[in-house]
Formats: C-alpha cells, structure tokens, sequence
C-alpha cells in the first residue's frame, strides 16, 4: 500500500469531501482522503436530506460569501449533472417584542449590504400569502426568494465522485489515531498505516480535539446532541416545494425562554422536517445518543400544532446529529500555529451550506498557504477560542447591525 501522499484530509464529511475535491481540482497530486467510518455514514453532521442555503445572514463575514457558496454548488450541479439546490424562497420570523425581532434587523442590514433583494411583512401579510402559518399581526416576517434547500447528503456524494474521478483515494474505516508533524511535513497514523504528506488538512468536525492534541492546540468546543423531525402531514401538498418555503422562526418561547426553530417544505420524506436549533442537550462523542428524544420530538410538535398545525401529524421519523460549537458560533478556518502546512476548518454547526465554498478554501490554504476569501474573523488566535473568560453566545446575532437597522426598511 502506498504510504506517500502530498496531500492528506482528515474526514469526508460535508467540508471534507469539498475539500479533497478542490486539492485535487486545484492541481493537487497524490491526495488521500481518511474517513474514519463508510464514506456516507450518518454519524457526523453533514447527513440527512437537507439544509438551508440563503443569503440571510447576521453579519457581513458570512453573507459576504453567500453568493460564492452557491456558485460553488451550481458549479458542482453543472460538472454532475445532479440537482443539488431547490430554490423555494426563505422565511425569517419572529415575535415583535422578542430578540428575534432585533435578530431580524441584523439579517435586513447584510441582505441591503450585500444587494439582496427582501421584503418585510407583519403577521397578517404573511399569513394571507402563506396561510399555512398561524401567526398574528405581532409576528414581524422577512422574505428572501433565493433562499432554498441544499441537498447536503447528494452534494457529500458529488464531491467524493468528482474527487475520485480526479484521482484521489479514500480510505474509510481508517481512524486517525495520531498525527505528527515536522517543519514541512506531517505523518498520519491509522491502525495498519503511518501515512506521510507535505499537507494535511483537518476537517473533522466535533472529533477535532482529538486529533489536534498531538499539536498542542486545542480549540475551545461545546459539542451538543441536535434532532430533527419530519411529521407526516395529514395534507402534504401545501407544504410542498412549490408552495412553502424554507424558515428560521426566532424567539419562540418554550419552557420560559426564548429559542429558535427551523424547517422545511417536503423534502426528502413524506413529512414536514422541522428542528430546534441549539438544543441545549451537552454531550461528548461517548455520551451522545443516536436515539431520538421523545421530549425533543414532543417540543417539535407542540411548535407545529401552535404555529403550523397543518403540518402536525404523525412523526414519521426523527434523526440525530452532533454541532461543534464555538464559544461565539463561528467557523474556525486557519493553518496551525507553527505548522503553516496544517489547515484546519470547524463548521460550527452550521457549515453545510458553505461546505463547497469551505472546500475551496482549504484547498487554497495547503496548496498556496493562504486564499483570496475573507476569513479572518475565523482565526484560531481570536479572543472567543483564546480567552478562558470569553462570554459564550450560541444564537446567530449581531445586536450593533439590529439597532443601526430598522427592519421594516425594504431594499
């Protein structure tokens, strides 16, 4: 077996396989793809149907590259064949006098920013287009029609295809067990190899720490157990494509606090897939369940019966994943500290719809040391993975662009 590589990436998940495609893409020889499960496995978090790809963002890092991450995805759509995005529009929607409302604020003022088109509405606009929604004039509703769903678990499948049609090898079932790196280049151990490369990069997900303790980093992550749910409508054409778009309802309060759902048309399942963003269930990868959670699959409902009850029916299945969270919910993208040739990419729990984009990067990083992309604010130096005291917020806000906006502003 060969031993020698140029470049190595660790996990094939949705930023993995990208990135194992661009390096290859990108003119990158001899690259090897270590997986430590089948390629496709639905233990990580790029499985599953779908994900919400949008330009809505909270703040100018990330809508900035909203428009490279679909382009990212239409190029791999035109190099398959396969249709990986659905456009159905996107809903971002909240309660006038909860957070969320501010939280809108922030996405109108990347949307105007960045040129996107939105409309704003009060409860009752949005109820009279989509009567599927039962809200009140209190709920305050921003719209987006390119927002849509990306295929995650298609797209994983496409860039493992395109990377292999490229010449890249996969090794799956083959666990990195250490990593040891010199001055320019690093050495892989599995359970039956010690792989060598010029590169390595590391998207591993909520396993990173593990693998980063050989290099004496340590990137500050709270790992959490997540769910969604696909409720078996008793009418599912309403909520078809077509007819129903992509949401994120921010500030529903459950249990006494605020918190946020998200959902989708039909999908994937005959069901209406919904989940709640930032369970609040802590785990480590011993502890977490790949059981669902009645309690979780009960709260899912409750939302639907109070604000989509035509979509309550049934569960039809529910699904676990684990998100790696930052101690500010943002991506880590930078090479290691004294190890230039040792990229390393955390999603945050919300990567997927950047993963083609994300694949780019990493490419860009062990081929040429650096990239064209703005990703500063995800350095591994920040004071969020570097100070002890750093405050920790997981909602994805920016309260300075919500109070400098007016949501009710339309571009």
């Amino acid at each position: 077996m060969n031993s020698s590589y140029e470049h190595i990436v660790i996990g094939v998940g949705g930023i993995g396989s990208a990135a194992a495609h661009w390096i290859a893409r990108r003119g990158g020889k001899r690259v090897l793809a270590l997986e430590q499960f089948e390629l496709g496995h639905w233990r990580g978090a790029s499985e599953d149907h779908s994900r919400i790809i949008r330009h809505a963002y909270h703040t100018a890092d990330y809508a900035s590259l909203t428009r490279a991450a679909y382009e990212h995805v239409r190029d791999l759509e035109e190099a398959t064949g396969m249709d990986l995005i659905k456009v159905t529009g996107g809903l971002n929607l909240a309660p006038n006098d909860s957070a969320g409302n501010a939280e809108i604020g922030g996405y109108a003022h990347s949307l105007a920013e960045q040129g996107h088109a939105y409309e704003v509405m009060d409860g009752a606009e949005l109820a009279a287009r989509w009567p599927q929604w039962h809200v009140g004039r209190e709920t305050v509703a921003l719209y987006q029609a390119d927002s849509g769903l990306l295929d995650i678990r298609r797209a994983n499948s496409a860039h493992i295809s395109r990377a292999r049609a490229l010449g890249v090898t996969f090794r799956d079932r083959s666990p990195a067990r250490g990593i040891a790196a010199a001055a320019d280049s690093v050495e892989v151990r599995t359970d039956d190899e010690v792989y060598r490369a010029r590169t390595l990069t590391i998207c591993a997900g909520s396993w990173t720490d593990t693998l980063l303790a050989d290099l004496g980093v340590r990137v500050p992550l709270v790992l959490t157990q997540e769910q969604v749910s696909y409720f078996a409508a008793p009418d599912l054409r309403p909520f078809a494509p077509g007819r129903f778009p992509v949401w994120i309802f921010h500030g529903a309060v459950f249990d006494g606090e605020e918190t946020s759902f998200y959902g989708f048309p039909v999908y994937g399942e005959a069901g209406v897939k919904l989940g709640r963003d930032v369970s609040g269930r802590f785990v480590t990868q011993q502890t977490r369940s790949f059981e669902p959670s009645a309690a979780q699959t009960a709260e899912n409902a409750q939302f639907l019966k109070r604000y989509l009850p035509g979509a309550a029916g049934p569960e039809l299945v529910s699904k676990t994943c684990v998100y790696d969270l930052t101690p500010d919910r943002n991506f880590v993208i930078d090479t290691v500290p004294g190890y230039p040739h040792v990229a390393l990419c955390v999603g945050a729990g919300h990567a997927a719809k950047f993963a083609a984009l994300l694949g780019h990067i990493m490419a860009d990083l062990a081929i040429d040391g650096g990239t064209g992309y703005g990703i500063g604010t995800w350095r591994l130096d920040r004071p969020a993975l570097t100070d002890p005291g750093f405050p920790t917020d997981f909602r994805m806000a920016n309260a300075a662009q919500a109070q400098r906006h007016n949501p009710w502003e339309t571009a």
